[in-house]
């Protein structure tokens, strides 16, 4: 005999720690993972004051470490380490990844952080050209007038730094040339990558940790490829052998990007994607304010500006398509004999 369904208030009481728990690990993980290339990038090391330049062992470090703990899930949950889709779309996504977090890792010398958090704002005017190419995709036109929003605050943002925030890198101030070219750069492979994720998502009967373990092992064979193409390998290997605390640094780097995957996963499977991306605006605000504290980055009244159009276009967006989206009702709690549970599914 089936023993008492829950009622609708533990229902409520059950997702809401659920919520607490996306939450918090969303914002610590992807928190200290964003002071984290900030400092490897920005920061010198020892008493030499030297700068860690070597961006694709960062990304090598990262994948290792990725599809490692991706693998062990497939075969800790016995599901097939075999390739769904043909491997040469893996490596295109695996390709693009790399080139966009090699591009993220770069303009982080030339930019600062809360210049380049506030830019990735910006990523959805690439994904939604992209979408429209590769997805055959269309869009409202309240979905390109936030996008016009949020382009003109990080426009805003950019082009108005406080003048004592200088890049290590360059003698100019921060939003240089070449730094900009690589947030543009990040935006545009950014935009393809997810997009072609989704395009495999919806193609092929693909789990999730399978899409990542080969996209991760391909990212490792080809900046390995890289690191010894730049002869930048054994050079990386000697800074952090010279610098414990750069190895430590690098090493928590990895540990926290592998985490943020469990939980960003958790979070979209459990409350949807809309949920997540109000919780993905928080965190980059948040990034933004504790970096700003933590590496003392001035900004000025015009940056505020920008920031206050971005976040306020962004949260608009969000709280507009919750209105206007009918949450399911929650079921009547059956008592009949062999009932099913309500509880499932409901955010």
């Amino acid at each position: 005999m089936a023993g008492p369904l829950p009622t609708t208030n533990e229902v409520k009481d059950n997702n809401l720690w659920k919520g607490i728990f996306a939450v918090c690990g969303i914002m610590i993980t992807l928190v200290i993972y964003g002071v984290l290339q900030e400092k490897i990038m920005r920061v010198p090391y020892g008493v030499n004051k030297e700068y860690f330049k070597y961006s694709l062992f960062l990304v090598f470090c990262n994948r290792i470490a990725t599809s490692v703990v991706s693998a062990g899930f497939l075969l800790a949950s016995k599901k097939t380490l075999a390739p769904v889709a043909p491997v040469y779309k893996y490596c295109l996504i695996s390709v693009s990844n790399i080139l966009t977090t090699t591009c993220q890792y770069e303009a982080l010398k030339y930019v600062s952080f809360p210049i380049q958090t506030l830019a990735k704002c910006a990523k959805m005017i690439p994904v939604m050209i992209w979408g429209t190419f590769i997805m055959q995709k269309t869009y409202k036109g309240f979905d390109y007038f936030v996008a016009f929003l949020v382009t003109v605050g990080c426009s805003i943002f950019i082009l108005f730094p406080a003048g004592a925030d200088i890049s290590p890198y360059s003698k100019g101030k921060e939003n240089t040339a070449w730094g900009v070219s690589l947030m543009v750069g990040y935006l545009g492979f950014d935009g393809f990558t997810s997009t072609f994720q989704d395009k495999l998502f919806k193609g092929y009967d693909m789990e999730v940790h399978n899409q990542i373990f080969y996209t991760t092992l391909s990212s490792c064979i080809l900046s390995l490829i890289g690191l010894i193409l730049q002869g930048h390998l054994l050079s990386a290997m000697d800074f952090v052998s010279r610098h414990n605390d750069c190895f430590l640094d690098i090493v928590l780097l990895s540990t926290v990007s592998t985490i943020s995957q469990f939980f960003i996963s958790y979070t979209i499977r459990t409350f949807g994607a809309l949920t997540f991306a109000t919780i993905m605006t928080t965190r980059q605000l948040v990034s933004i304010m504790l970096s700003c504290v933590w590496f003392g980055h001035p900004l000025s009244w015009e940056q505020w500006i920008g920031a206050v159009i971005v976040f306020g276009s962004l949260y608009t967006k969000n709280v507009l398509k919750k209105l206007s989206t009918n949450p399911p009702a929650l079921q009547q709690i059956r008592t009949q004999k062999g009932a099913s549970s309500p509880i499932k599914g409901i955010p």
